[in-house]
C-alpha cells in the first residue's frame, strides 16, 4: 500500500522508503485551471517544510508549491516544463514535480492521510 500524505495547501507526498514524490492534488489543479508554466527546483537543493519548492502558473493565477517535508531534492520531473498540461491531466501520477529525500520523518506526522484530506476538502465548500 502506498503511503500518501497531504498538506492544507493541496500538495501531496507519496512515500517510498526515504524518498517522497511531491506534486499538487487534483483539487489544486482544478482550482488553478489550465497550467501553462512550471518552475522546478534544481536537484541537490535543500527544501524546508512549508517553504517554496516550485512555482506553477495557470491561465488564472501563479502559485507556489510548498515542500510538504524538509529534505534534499533528488529528482525532478524533467518533462514537466515542456508539457505543463500534464499537471492537469494526471496531477497525482504523471504530473509529479519532484522527489525529496526525507530529512526528518517526524514531519510526516503533521500531514493528513487521504481520509483526513477528503474531510478537509468538504470544509472548503
Amino acid at each position: 500500500m502506498t503511503n500518501v500524505r497531504y498538506t492544507k495547501d493541496h500538495e501531496y507526498i507519496r512515500i517510498d522508503g526515504d524518498v517522497g514524490t511531491v506534486g499538487i492534488t487534483d483539487y489544486a489543479q482544478a482550482q488553478l485551471g489550465d497550467v501553462v508554466y512550471v518552475e522546478l527546483p534544481t536537484p541537490g537543493k535543500m527544501v524546508t517544510q512549508g517553504g517554496e519548492a516550485a512555482v506553477v502558473e495557470s491561465v488564472k493565477a501563479a502559485s507556489e508549491v510548498y515542500a510538504p517535508i524538509s529534505g534534499e531534492v533528488v529528482a525532478v520531473n524533467a518533462g514537466l516544463p515542456d508539457q505543463p498540461a500534464t499537471i492537469n491531466e494526471s496531477p497525482e501520477d504523471k504530473g509529479w514535480f519532484m522527489k525529496i529525500r526525507i530529512g526528518n520523518a517526524s514531519e510526516l506526522d503533521g500531514l493528513m492521510d487521504e481520509a483526513a484530506y477528503k474531510a478537509y476538502l468538504e470544509t472548503l465548500g
